[in-house]
């Protein structure tokens, strides 16, 4: 007998991962050419050559006792969170030091790691619709209660009127993602300074701290000029997650950094918490080869041209067949409006044109569908005439 809790979760497992496996399924009946997958954010752009040479570098020098064996700390190789602070420093005019990182696995593992440090049975952790859904189970984990904010449908910023409405003495942390899954917006600094305002506003009204939390796999992935704020500038509670998966498109090497500045509230003590969290969790430490990596790769970059391309591409396409969707701003994600309203339907209409599609409801946003457009350029290409085959059936 499974707990209770995980036959929860299991239940309610996530869509993305069922669409996936369905494309997979589809691909062996019709070809994987002729399916066209949206539903998986795997980045399709291969990591920096740079990233290649460093590993096979590292293997070649590095004494394998020592890279293969434990960190002395669970928060990783000193050397390497001063490398990040340092590099976070000269982007962002910041001053941290190697004791404000903490290298985790993946940002996933960076937000169990800082609400497993917060979180009592009963906090609340707010979030903003549309939203990654497994923040869900990341609050879940720790007993902590997730509270939605409605989404703003026509500009997809926080509704920062129902928010002031929604804290509460339980509200422990707020979660801000951006550029934003699964919408692609950016939030704009003159959002972020009403939020901050806001947070401080009912810190002083509850007496209580409260905690930001910005969640930024997809920091780097900005078009058109776009400006990420950078949070810990805005608010003094703020701690970063960070993921090179999207950057360096490494997700399935798991590597990434929560910051907690020393401006954030008993930071000593969240710096340590963190720390006995990484090992708790049974991470004990983030992967010793991808920090030496990612320490050697802190200046390289995926080329966001590609995706670029394919936002553009996809996003005019979808607009001449007549779909509502706003151009996103950054990741690699579009919002589409389902035009019916039950975006299930839709999704499982799409389906019979083997077009796989995430309903807005695993996001706490239905009526949308989310696709991930971090695809080969000819899967677009060649998914067009099918979406014109699926828009004449509305009609």
């Amino acid at each position: 007998m499974i707990s209770k809790k995980m036959e929860n979760m299991v239940a309610n497992s996530s869509a993305i991962r069922a669409m996936f496996e369905e494309g997979n399924r589809l691909a062996k009946i019709y070809g994987a050419e002729n399916v066209y997958d949206f539903s998986l954010g795997n980045p399709n752009v291969p990591a920096p050559e740079a990233v290649k040479k460093a590993m096979i570098d590292i293997l070649n020098e590095e004494d394998p006792i020592v890279l293969h064996g434990y960190t002395n700390s669970n928060a990783g190789y000193e050397d390497v969170r001063q490398a990040v602070a340092d590099s976070l420093n000269e982007r962002f005019g910041t001053s941290f030091a190697a004791k404000n990182i903490t290298m985790t696995v993946g940002a996933a593992g960076g937000l169990n790691v800082i609400l497993k440090a917060l979180l009592n049975p009963g906090d609340e952790v707010v979030v903003f619709a549309p939203y990654f859904g497994e923040y869900r189970s990341y609050t879940n984990n720790y007993d902590g209660v997730i509270v939605e904010i409605s989404p703003d449908t026509a500009t997809f910023q926080p509704k920062l009127d129902e928010f002031r409405e929604k804290l509460s003495p339980k509200t422990k942390a707020v979660i801000v993602n951006t550029p934003n899954n699964p919408t692609g917006v950016v939030y704009s600094e003159e959002t972020i300074k009403k939020l901050a305002a806001i947070m401080e506003e009912k810190k002083k009204e509850f007496g209580t701290e409260i905690y930001l939390i910005s969640d930024e796999p997809y920091r780097e992935l900005a078009y058109d000029g776009a400006e990420v704020p950078y949070l810990t500038k805005y608010y003094d509670n703020t701690i970063v997650g960070y993921s090179y998966s999207k950057s360096l498109s490494l997700p399935g090497e798991r590597i990434g950094y929560l910051v907690i500045p020393d401006e954030v509230c008993d930071s000593e003590k969240l710096n340590a918490a963190a720390n006995v969290a990484t090992r708790i969790l049974g991470f004990v430490n983030a992967p010793t080869l991808q920090q030496k990596v990612v320490k050697a790769c802190l200046n390289e970059q995926t080329d966001i041209s590609y995706y670029d391309r394919n936002r553009e591409t996809l996003y005019n396409g979808l607009k001449e067949l007549g779909f509502e969707c706003i151009k996103p701003e950054g990741a690699f994600y579009l919002f589409v409006k389902s035009p019916v309203a039950d975006e299930k339907e839709f999704c499982n209409a799409a389906k019979k044109h083997n077009i796989l599609l995430v309903p807005g409801s695993s996001f706490g946003c239905p009526g949308y569908v989310r696709m991930a457009y971090c695809v080969a350029y000819e899967t677009i290409i060649n998914s067009l005439p099918k979406f014109k085959e699926l828009a004449e059936e509305y009609k």
